[in-house]
């Protein structure tokens, strides 16, 4: 293991891997030398079609659960600076992301509808449009000066029959009831994982943020309720650690909506959360595979029919939408 680049552990810190890994004081202290150590995680590439006969990146062994669109680099690739990059050939994305968006798979492909609704920079709406080929992508970024960025992606990528919106949740909900077979909340956080990276966010350990955080992703979750249709899917997705933005919220969702189930991902297994009784997966830090991150999806189960549409969404930028 590579020597940890602060000698002790902040005491902050050392409470959370205590909530995280209980009694198990190896694990506790193998998880906070990975969080602080900071390693060049191994980017991804998302090939949006064929890959070139003569693939010009040196790729990693695949793991079990990793799509076949999906290549994981050796370390000290620049995929960025390619022609190919530019030409919408791939979409770079971070390994922890690929984890998070494969619970996308238990989504029938072809959907009529997908909405991402906290989307920029579009990592995961470029995922579930390479893997589902919805007939309609909704991605809709509520700061708006982040939908340049948004638009760029999607646009370079050809992801086709996308709109991009900028609204709050509750607008998108009320222009969207009860229309979507997936729903995506890859839910703003408290942002843990970024310390592993490199990042200086020694405050998103503080409880307050931590807090602030879960009620606010509580929040998007109570208004992406809303856009399932019966029958469809909700992914709850976060780049943080703390179990109350994670495993609480999904509990605390389906006590509050009974009628979604959280959904077994067999690829995931091994990544199961021990954190509670309901099936959601983490990917740690010290697995050595990326910052971590966790991931969850729910279906709506309710009985009563639901038919929704479209009401007018407000496209800040729209490609052509195929009939």
């Amino acid at each position: 293991m590579q020597k940890c680049r602060v000698t002790e552990h902040p005491p902050k810190l050392l409470k959370l891997a205590a909530d995280l890994f209980a009694d198990d004081e190896g694990e506790q202290r193998l998880f906070c030398d990975n969080v602080l150590k900071v390693q060049p995680y191994r980017p991804a590439l998302v090939w949006m079609g064929e890959r070139p006969a003569d693939n010009p990146f040196g790729v990693e062994e695949r793991q079990s659960w990793q799509p076949d669109f999906v290549d994981r680099l050796k370390r000290d690739q620049r995929p960025g600076q390619y022609p190919l990059h530019e030409q919408g050939s791939y979409y770079c994305m971070n390994f922890s992301s690929v984890f998070e968006s494969c619970v996308f798979r238990v989504v029938p492909e072809e959907p009529e509808l997908v909405i991402d609704v906290c989307a920029s920079p579009g990592g995961k709406s470029v995922f579930a449009s390479r893997l589902l080929h919805p007939k309609r992508l909704i991605s809709n970024e509520v700061i708006r000066k982040r939908t340049a960025q948004l638009i760029a992606n999607l646009r370079r990528c050809d992801v086709g029959s996308v709109t991009v919106t900028s609204d709050d949740t509750a607008v998108l909900a009320d222009q969207c009831p009860g229309a979507a077979d997936l729903v995506i909340v890859d839910a703003p956080c408290s942002g843990q994982s970024m310390i592993a990276k490199g990042k200086h966010v020694t405050a998103a350990f503080h409880s307050h943020v931590i807090n602030h955080n879960r009620n606010r992703q509580r929040r998007i979750l109570g208004n992406a309720v809303k856009m399932v249709k019966q029958g469809g899917h909700l992914a709850y997705i976060t780049c943080t650690y703390a179990r109350k933005e994670n495993e609480g919220n999904l509990e605390w969702f389906i006590d509050r909506f009974p009628e979604f189930e959280a959904l077994v991902v067999p690829e995931l297994d091994e990544f199961r959360s021990s954190l509670t009784e309901q099936p959601c997966y983490r990917l740690w830090p010290q697995q050595g595979l990326g910052a971590g991150g966790f991931t969850s999806i729910l279906r709506k189960t309710d009985r009563m029919e639901t038919k929704g549409s479209i009401v007018n969404p407000r496209a800040v930028w729209q490609s052509t939408i195929e009939q």
